[in-house]
């Protein structure tokens, strides 16, 4: 453990761009070799899209990465949060320090702008991809990739993380997010098992339905329990059969074209229509 946190402490922002790389790289050729939908989509113009929020992404992050530099040192300094005040082996420490991470700067912002109508006008530009695949984790809005920056310096502190645990984080956290996307299949028994720790494909997907109440469910990235210990949790019987996108923006000439998508947020709000009834045998939970 003591290793790991020397290699995260001055890894190279080249080496957390390969990781990432590999990553997206790993879960696309999966997408084409086990997919959990085959769908019919233009597979490279839908990433090139995706990707321009990529670096819209990269240029926030790097913009107020100091900010957050500062605060893991501020809280290693001053020896406040969990990772400071619960006694307990390295490798306890650093779970606990990516799980208080997980939960604020992950699932808290995540369930804010889902009740908060002109944060949710940010973060429905992520809801929007009507085909989500291991790229629609790239899919941000710069807006709520500030949200994401502010709530992780929180978090942060809550943690009483050092920069090394942080680095942890984000690229778990960047990982899990490709995962959780990504557009293939692994036996349904399988993830069912998974989801009872971390978030899995199937159990993200039911996020991504587009209405509600299904997509005001599963806000999680890394671990589950979030979900299921506040009540968030839904589980759907046929994960294929899930509609993707979001009801307000389902036409393409506004969900598939970046300049618009860009703009949405300044656009007056569109109040979601009443959902029709669920039915009970498609959601288990």
């Amino acid at each position: 453990m003591e290793a790991l946190i020397a290699f995260f402490e001055d890894i190279p922002s080249s080496y957390r761009t390969a990781i990432l790389a590999g990553g997206i790289l790993v879960f696309w050729i999966l997408e084409g070799v086990v997919p959990l939908f085959s769908m019919e989509y233009r597979r490279y113009r839908h990433a090139f899209l995706n990707g321009v929020f990529t670096l819209t992404t990269m240029i926030v992050n790097f913009s107020l990465a100091f900010l957050i530099v500062m605060s893991a040192d501020l809280a290693t300094s001053m020896e406040i949060g969990v990772m400071h005040w619960v006694p307990g082996p390295l490798w306890l420490s650093v779970l606990l320090g990516v799980m208080v991470l997980d939960l604020i700067s992950a699932w808290l912002i995540h369930l804010i702008e889902h009740k908060v109508a002109w944060m949710w006008k940010f973060h429905l530009i992520h809801h929007s991809d009507m085909h989500v695949d291991v790229t629609t984790a790239l899919r941000h809005h710069p807006g709520e990739s500030v949200f994401r920056a502010v709530f992780t310096i929180l978090a942060v502190f809550a943690a009483g993380a050092p920069i090394a645990v942080v680095f942890i984080y984000q690229t778990l956290s960047a990982l899990f997010s490709q995962f959780n996307h990504a557009n293939f299949r692994i036996p349904r028994g399988l993830d069912r098992a998974l989801s009872w720790v971390i978030v899995t494909p199937d159990m993200h997907k039911v996020h991504h339905h587009y209405q509600q109440p299904l997509t005001d469910t599963n806000y999680g990235n890394i671990f589950s329990l979030w979900d299921r210990i506040f009540r968030t949790f839904a589980e759907v019987k046929d994960p294929t059969k899930i509609v993707y996108g979001v009801d307000t923006h389902m036409d393409e000439s506004e969900n598939d074209d970046v300049r618009n998508l860009m703009a949405i947020p300044f656009q007056p709000y569109r109040r979601r229509p009443d959902p029709p009834p669920v039915e009970e045998q498609e959601i288990l939970r």
